[in-house]
């Protein structure tokens, strides 16, 4: 026969459809590439808008940060590439009331803003403590100053008075509720005062040697902040640029960072695992799609139809499917992307922005890789039926996939899972778990299989029992692949549902409700007792309390060190500031030795961070020696520990395992809740006029709201992929359906009861399905365990109970999907199956 492959594929596609056999194989990658990019154009979407929102915590797209003021070649080019600009002042200072209202004063966070402030997020403000707040565009105008609400209550003033700064009175006018771009040093929490730029010189404020923070932000479009962003990150290291630093989300804010990129993981999992689900769905639906052609392949042998052009044909039938597939499944993705838009409406604070084309590019990817790993093997297939089949229905029938195809397949999907998920740690995890479960399900479904047979005794069981049994055991490859199929579905789901519970538990954690919103330096050993009092008195029972001792990193393993030891710029910083020490006897709870042992009492010991350790070259055993204020203390590392930055508890570079550290001069630190009692921070500075009373309260509650947002966008993601998985299950179950009835006819005609076959196929799936149940939920706590443990960072805590509840689990699924796929095989006459048997 000469045909071009094409013109025969587009013919039995044509035939193919109209006959509603493409359908099922249709509706399964259109279900995958649906279930994967929905979940993708909002991940996309909600990515970017996080990374946006994100932003509003620099004030910019970028942040240019310096000792002095900008240099000018930053300016310059900045309004080359046309973007926006804003400059802000900050430093820590004094703020007094007048004499008339108290004469009380407070260390605060004085910052200057000029038009345009900020480029990025809102200001939200008050009219008056506790009133109404509401976003503005508009900065302190000359003569105002804006404040934080602590301030009026430790200073005692109210609305409209003035605020003295240096040589200037400045009244009172708004209550800052919300600042963008805070930041997360210690004097960023001390209470904001926010004035007009053109007022900064009538305060007198700053002096030659003013130690000030300018930062230089700019915002506009993404390639403009990206030529921008690229030049500086070059600029500023360049030998003669000194105290000019480039900020970015990822290194202006620990805590938020973290959570971002635990979300982005777990956004990413979510993608991962409907691919996963998606294959599973094809992979069934091509196989009934080759069973149901294999007399047709037969017959066109026997007309002459060469085997390469059977195969070409069903691969150009398969490709034109797998495209109007994946559109359809891009549409509808696409669609559905929208019904989780409008859930989070309000959630965020405008709408998200376009998706990118990477979800359209990635489903087109999938619908294609999914039909070629799993889907052409079974299909391909039929180009070997032999003719003789035309007589012997009982030759030519679909075998398992050869190794080389199924690696090839195995290799595909692989390499498809590690580009979803978007990090190769957990990508490999995934795919090593997948992997190594689908293979020891196989394993131990086969071996349930055989050892079914021959735990029934057929003599004493009931009827109903004895046929299930006979059912299962009479084709024990394809009970393999059913129960396989079913245990990769529900593992993925059972996976989900714990790593979910346990991540946003683990989020809850981090940064609870009760955090701490409260940090107290400068307390003196001989107010230590008294502060303590002070607090237990106020009904404050839980807080952190360390020493804390100023010391300057002065030599390493014997050799003294200067910023020039390094060429980093964070390096060179930090050598050139003064740590915060501190010593405990025991480990803080809230710490983990991730290397190293602490000891308590070590006397020479030292448990350092292990970020600082990373950027300073610093390893166990090296020796450092700290000034303390002209007192030389020297000692060894002997273990690093994992802050948790985003735990808003007190945290320190350097730690000694000791209780004292002899002759080093101290001050107490205190992290606590304060009370709701009008007026404790007030009576506390007035008790202790020397501390410093950092309010974290705004700052706690800004990463608290973009917590709650994260989190809730995760459910949608999660409730719906869910969706998706009980889709497949349904699929699985269901994929048998011709086959039972036809067995269910031979035996009705043979005189069954419609209730005896009922009770046999609810045996079946109960069975399937309980043993399927079982082995997913097993592996998922040991893949689970890999995935929180080296992914996500946090403590698995699944229950033992898993396994059992996963069981009853596959169970009812089984069983649910069943009766509403398979209720009509016990109702159709026989003479129609037998008859279509024969066709």
């Amino acid at each position: 026969m000469n045909v071009s492959l094409f013109s025969l594929g587009w013919r039995t596609l044509w035939r193919d459809w109209r006959a509603g056999e493409l359908r099922l194989l249709a509706v399964a990658v259109t279900l995958a590439v649906a279930a994967l990019t929905s979940v993708a154009f909002f991940a996309d979407r909600l990515n970017g808008g996080l990374q946006r929102d994100a932003l509003q915590i620099l004030g910019g797209d970028a942040v240019v940060a310096s000792d002095n003021a900008t240099p000018a070649a930053f300016v310059e080019r900045a309004r080359a590439l046309g973007l926006q600009t804003v400059t802000t002042v900050g430093f820590p200072t004094m703020g007094r009331a007048g004499d008339e209202f108290g004469g009380a004063a407070r260390l605060v966070a004085f910052k200057s803003v000029e038009p345009g402030y900020p480029l990025r997020g809102s200001l939200k403000v008050a009219a008056a403590p506790g009133g109404a707040s509401a976003n503005t565009r508009d900065i302190p105008a000359p003569g105002e100053v804006w404040v934080d609400a602590p301030l009026l209550d430790a200073l005692g003033l109210r609305m409209g008075d003035p605020l003295l700064l240096g040589d200037a009175s400045l009244r009172i006018a708004r209550i800052i509720v919300i600042e963008p771009d805070r930041g997360a040093g210690f004097m960023a929490f001390a209470p904001r005062v926010m004035v007009n730029a053109a007022d900064v010189a009538a305060t007198g404020l700053v002096q030659p040697a003013s130690r000030l923070t300018y930062r230089f932000a700019v915002a506009g479009e993404a390639a403009a902040v990206r030529q921008f962003t690229t030049w500086a990150e070059q600029e500023v290291q360049r030998p003669g640029v000194r105290g000019v630093r480039l900020e970015s989300i990822e290194s202006g804010r620990p805590e938020m960072t973290q959570t971002l990129e635990r979300a982005q993981k777990f956004l990413s999992l979510v993608a991962l695992l409907a691919a996963l689900l998606s294959a599973v769905a094809v992979a069934l639906a091509a196989r009934g799609f080759a069973a149901g052609h294999l007399d047709a392949s037969a017959m066109l042998r026997v007309l002459g139809l060469s085997q390469r052009a059977i195969a070409g044909s069903y691969a150009v039938e398969f490709l034109l499917v797998g495209l109007a597939a994946s559109l359809a499944g891009l549409l509808l993705g696409y669609g559905v992307h929208h019904v989780f838009v409008l859930l989070l409406a309000g959630l965020v604070e405008s709408g998200l922005p376009a998706p990118s084309l990477w979800p359209l590019g990635l489903g087109l990817g999938v619908g294609l890789t999914l039909l070629a790993a799993f889907g052409l093997p079974p299909v391909l297939q039929l180009a070997q039926v032999p003719p003789l089949r035309v007589i012997r229905r009982d030759m030519g029938a679909l075998r398992p996939a050869s190794l080389a195809v199924l690696g090839l397949g195995v290799a595909g999907f692989a390499a498809l899972l590690l580009v979803v998920s978007s990090d190769l740690r957990l990508g490999l995890i995934a795919v090593g778990g997948f992997g190594v479960a689908a293979g020891l399900f196989a394993l131990l479904s086969w071996l349930a299989v055989h050892a079914l047979r021959r735990s029934v005794n057929e003599a004493t069981a009931p009827r109903w029992l004895v046929l299930a049994t006979r059912q299962i055991a009479a084709r024990p490859a394809y009970a393999v692949v059913q129960v396989s199929s079913l245990a990769v579905g529900l593992l993925a789901l059972v996976l989900l549902v714990l790593l979910r519970t346990d991540l946003i538990a683990s989020w809850r954690q981090a940064t609870p409700p009760d955090a701490p919103n409260r940090f107290v330096i400068n307390i003196q050993p001989d107010q230590a007792e008294p502060f303590r009092q002070t607090l237990d008195d106020a009904g404050v029972r839980r807080y952190d309390w360390y020493p804390m001792i100023r010391g300057r990193l002065v030599a390493v393993n014997g050799r003294a060190i200067t910023p020039e030891s390094y060429t980093e710029d964070r390096a060179q910083r930090l050598v050139e500031r003064e740590f915060n020490l501190s010593n405990a006897q025991e480990q803080p709870p809230h710490n983990q030795v991730v290397a190293g042992r602490w000891t308590p009492g070590e006397q020479d010991g030292a448990s350092v961070e292990e970020g600082l350790a990373k950027t300073l070259g610093l390893k166990l055993g090296d020796s450092l020696r700290f000034d303390m204020a002209g007192v030389q203390h020297e000692v060894r590392i002997t273990s690093l520990r994992k802050v948790d930055w985003a735990s808003m508890r007190a945290n320190f570079f350097v730690m000694f395992p000791v209780a004292q550290v002899p002759d080093a001069p101290l001050t107490y630190l205190a992290a606590y809740r304060a009370p709701e009692q009008a007026g404790f921070d007030n009576a506390l500075v007035r008790q202790f006029p020397n501390i410093t009373n950092v309010d974290m309260g705004a700052t706690l509650t800004q990463v608290q709201t973009v917590l709650d947002q994260v989190v809730r966008a995760v459910e949608f993601l999660f409730g719906f992929t869910l969706a998706a998985g009980l889709v497949v299950l349904f699929a699985a179950v269901t994929a048998t359906r011709e086959e039972r009835a036809r067995e269910y006819a031979i035996m009705r005609a043979l005189g069954a009861r419609a209730s005896l076959l009922g009770q046999v196929q609810r045996a079946e799936l109960a069975g399937v399905g309980l043993l399927a149940g079982v082995l997913a939920s097993s592996v998922a706590v040991a893949v689970g365990w890999a995935l929180a443990r080296y992914a996500f960072e946090f403590t698995w805590t699944a229950s033992p109970l898993v396994p059992l509840a996963g069981g009853l689990v596959g169970a009812v699924l089984a069983l649910l999907a069943g009766w509403w796929g398979l209720r009509e095989v016990l109702r159709r006459p026989v003479v129609d199956t037998l008859r279509r048997a024969a066709e």
